[in-house]
């Protein structure tokens, strides 16, 4: 799957987020996002990744086989 759809799949659901990917085996079905956005704040690490899972809910089904997740606030991606 094309990295800028992922992206603009991400960014839909968080707006503000600064999405890095990394094609971990060249295929373009195993990914690893570094996603940094305010709509953390306040979030377990389970929730986030729910969040990100529901933004990428069809993708999950099938163009993408595994999606390892960073998922930061802004605060936390600064220190």
């Amino acid at each position: 799957m094309n990295p800028a759809d992922i992206e603009a799949r991400i960014k839909a659901a968080l707006p503000d987020a600064d999405v890095k990917l990394e094609d971990m085996t060249g295929t373009k079905d195993h990914w690893r996002a570094r996603i940094v956005s305010a709509a953390f704040v306040g979030q377990s690490l389970v929730q986030r990744h729910r969040l990100i899972n529901a933004a990428l809910a069809e993708e999950l089904k099938g163009p993408i086989h595994a999606l390892t997740m960073d998922t930061l606030t802004p605060d936390e991606a600064a220190g």
